[in-house]
């Protein structure tokens, strides 16, 4: 896919620039599904691949990335776990703007719960060993794991992740989107809907192309204004919260990144320097979001280097 088409596919209400497509991987023959919660009649769901009942492995949750408004637990990355030594779990969420940032955070929270309480019994893993990754905005809630989950998870790997949401890049009109084909009101709204979403299609996409197109996604995936609310903020922005108890992090972020900024990366690599955190931040010279453009061979360098620097903290 051609730059061009990758945008025209985006303006058409899909995902794809938010999560492109080498990311997924072809969903593993042995999964298991459990919803971890309900909520007024909604099931939100986890997929666990790789588990063995002869064999305690350590785990690694990922969380999907989508701008919280669009994805789902479905088709996880293949290079968190290449060889098969980890329980793989993905975990959805509800999504935005039907439910806004609070509860979404309880969700993440309870699905940790759930792993703990219940994941050593019906999936053998060992929860004293658990690393969370994400991308873009499931980087967002990854790092936010860090400072929400207790027990704190043993490693984080952000994927062009950020740790604030008050900045003028989410909360003002992108140069970057107002480029790309014009979203209605009406369309936007008529692609979400009032109930509770937690699997989200890609025609949501829309949705998200008008927040950037006006500068409104932290008030419509909140419910507050960070220009007059600023203060609010604070428990949602991990860059605010990092401290010497924060676990080891891998921020991986593309210079070229056109959806969320480098210097969200750049900021949380200086927030965890200050405390002395243990962690790598992996700059990619040229990178689009999520590494869009990147090569395979250089790709599959990176995650290389951010999983061995995990294992050397986790085991």
């Amino acid at each position: 896919m051609n730059r061009h088409e990758f945008l025209k596919t985006m303006a058409g209400g899909a995902a794809s620039l938010l999560v492109p497509g080498w990311m997924w991987s072809d969903e593993p023959d042995e999964v298991k599904t459990f919803t971890y919660k309900t909520v007024s009649g909604c099931e939100i769901k986890l997929d666990a691949f790789g588990s063995d009942p002869k064999v305690r492995k350590p785990v690694i949750v990922h969380i999907h990335g989508g701008a919280l408004i669009i994805g789902s637990r479905k088709n996880p990355p293949q290079w968190l776990n290449p060889h098969g030594d980890h329980v793989l779990i993905s975990i959805d969420y509800r999504l935005a703007p039907e439910t806004k940032l609070p509860a979404i955070i309880e969700d993440v929270q309870d699905a940790f719960r759930w792993i703990h309480k219940k994941g050593p019994r019906l999936l053998n893993i060992d929860a004293g060993k658990l690393v969370v990754a994400g991308g873009s905005a499931g980087g967002y809630l990854t790092l936010m794991t860090g400072l929400c989950v207790k027990p704190r998870p043993k490693a984080l790997i952000a994927v062009s992740g950020y740790g604030d949401l008050t900045g003028p890049w989410y909360g003002r009109p992108s140069a970057f989107y107002l480029q790309q084909r014009h979203v209605s009101k009406e369309d936007a709204y008529a692609s979400v809907g009032t109930g509770c979403v937690s699997e989200g299609a890609g025609s949501r996409g829309k949705f998200y192309l008008y927040c950037r197109q006006n500068g409104i996604w932290p008030q419509e995936v909140t419910g507050h204004n960070p220009d007059t609310e600023s203060k609010w903020f604070d428990r949602y922005c991990p860059v605010r919260n990092v401290s010497s108890k924060y676990p080891p992090t891998v921020l991986i972020h593309g210079t070229a990144d056109t959806d969320v900024p480098y210097e969200e990366s750049d900021a949380m690599d200086k927030a965890l320097s200050h405390f002395k955190v243990p962690h790598k931040f992996i700059s990619v010279p040229g990178g689009g979001h999520v590494l869009y453009g990147v090569g395979e061979s250089e790709r599959t360098r990176i995650y290389e280097e951010a999983l061995a620097f995990v294992k050397e903290r986790v085991g």
